[in-house]
């Protein structure tokens, strides 16, 4: 099965009914993708697929095959994304276990929404589970990195 990942294309042995994030990890070897729950509860699995977050987890590879998925590794060669930068530079990360879906989602809402309100940062991650309680540098990092993103 085919699957393009962070840019290119990539032949995997997969059922179809096998999760992406084992796909990610196990096959592809892009561990940056976090197993949490298992059931798309907590969001440390997050991915973008053509641009949207999804729950890596409980999404069969058939499912993505020909989308454009893009994992923490893919959003920025270098990390330097707004996102991982703001992340950085508010020290956001405790045990940083959940961070990589936080990151992610973030970074979806801003490509949707480059000037969210609280609001719209807590409807957004509020999928995201952290058990640090980051929450409030987490919503400053989002807003941080809307402002780094206009330059």
């Amino acid at each position: 099965m085919k699957l393009y990942v962070n840019g290119a294309e990539h032949e995997v042995t997969a059922t179809p009914d096998m999760p992406l994030l084992w796909a990610l990890r196990d096959l592809m070897g892009l561990t940056g993708t976090k197993f949490g729950c298992g059931i798309a509860q907590c969001g440390a699995c997050t991915v973008h697929v053509d641009g949207a977050p999804l729950r890596s987890c409980v999404t069969p590879v058939s499912a993505v095959a020909g989308k454009k998925i893009t994992t923490i590794e893919g959003l920025s060669s270098d990390g330097q994304h707004p996102v991982q930068q703001a992340w950085a530079e508010l020290d956001v990360v405790q045990c940083g276990y959940c961070q990589s879906g936080q990151i992610m989602s973030a970074a979806a809402l801003l490509a949707k929404l480059p000037t969210p309100s609280d609001q719209d940062i807590d409807q957004a991650l509020a999928g995201n589970i952290c058990r640090c309680g980051t929450y409030p540098r987490i919503r400053a990092a989002v807003h941080r990195a809307a402002a780094l993103s206009k330059g």
